[in-house]
């Protein structure tokens, strides 16, 4: 296996490429990543220096620089995350997502296609997406892989975008390619302008946690480590054409999640001052802000074995313990 992972300088990229780049079924792992904001090689000094391990820095939006890595690596599978994720810049700069998100994946997709000619045997492309291209839940019920897309934001819908593209290239070409659809996602390496880190990094300055409208806000959260193992199973067990939605049915809202957050702080670092909870604030609400996201992670566990291995509580206090001994990574 010539795995390529793109995006692997970002945060769960670096927590799946420490997790697959031991087994043996992997000859040469290449990590294409064009390190914007987000990217950041230090998330992978613990296999800079591993024989399989080779870096690309390389733009998704240059067509013929991703066809050279395909073909130069001879690249045989792909785990496709690199993205532009964050839902408030998608807002704001919406062209970014549009060209990343959409045109990096059919830039991908055609260098293999093309590399590979129509040979499909042996080769595998796993397209790695997000719940939000579902849209937001009611009170009730969970997303399937049959639940209709209905994205609400240009990330999402970029993402949803793609998803499609895959799913084309599939059914026209034959295309060996396959879909996840995952929760929300929290552990080490994360950028600090996602939830958790600004949960974090505000108590650490004894500043207002700042929390969209209520907070009553319910997302699914899957610890990064569990994903990269859900994530590798996909690739070498899934069933093609598939989408596998992957999520640890741990639901939580917004305003609870951070009450938490803060007592984990305030536990393993009490020269802060403790009683964080009342930093909590809420602040204007975001547009087109969903309300609630949940998966039904029932296709991955039955077909492939897959279950979260990470207990919830232990797996949020090993993260904050990780930002706390890395705080510049908070800025």
């Amino acid at each position: 296996m010539n795995l390529l992972v793109t995006g692997g300088a970002g945060f769960v990229g670096a927590n799946l490429i420490e997790h697959v780049i031991d087994h043996a079924e992997i000859t040469r792992l290449v990590n294409l990543d064009c390190l914007t904001y987000a990217g950041n090689l230090d998330n992978l000094q613990a296999v800079t220096t591993h024989p399989k391990y080779s870096f690309e820095r390389i733009d998704l939006r240059d067509r013929a620089d991703v066809d050279r890595v395909v073909r130069q690596h001879a690249i045989t599978h792909v785990m496709h995350l690199a993205a532009e994720s964050h839902v408030d810049r998608s807002i704001a700069a919406p062209d970014d997502f549009v060209h990343t998100n959409v045109l990096g994946t059919f830039h991908l997709l055609e260098a293999c296609r093309e590399n590979w000619q129509g040979n499909f045997d042996g080769r595998r492309f796993l397209h790695v997406s997000t719940d939000e291209v579902y849209g937001s839940l009611g009170p009730t019920g969970a997303f399937t892989e049959q639940s209709s897309y209905a994205p609400s934001s240009p990330y999402s819908a970029t993402k949803a975008a793609a998803d499609m593209l895959v799913r084309a290239y599939h059914r026209t070409f034959g295309f060996p390619a396959m879909i996840s659809n995952s929760a929300n996602n929290f552990g080490p390496y994360q950028h600090r302008e996602k939830l958790i880190p600004v949960i974090i990094a505000s108590v650490i300055a004894r500043r207002s946690i700042p929390l969209f409208g209520d907070g009553q806000q319910v997302r699914d959260w899957l610890y990064a480590r569990d994903h990269a193992a859900a994530l590798w199973l996909v690739l070498n067990r899934g069933r093609l054409g598939e989408t596998y939605n992957i999520g640890a049915h741990n639901e939580w809202p917004n305003r609870k999640l951070a009450e938490l957050i803060c007592d984990f702080v305030d536990e393993i670092a009490p020269e802060l001052g403790g009683n964080s909870r009342p930093l909590i604030a809420h602040v204007a609400d975001r547009p087109g802000h969903d309300r609630r996201y949940a998966i039904d992670a029932h296709k991955i566990m039955r077909e492939l074995g897959w279950k979260p291995e990470q207990d919830f509580d232990e797996a949020l206090r090993e993260t904050v313990r990780w930002y706390l001994l890395h705080r510049e990574r908070l800025g």
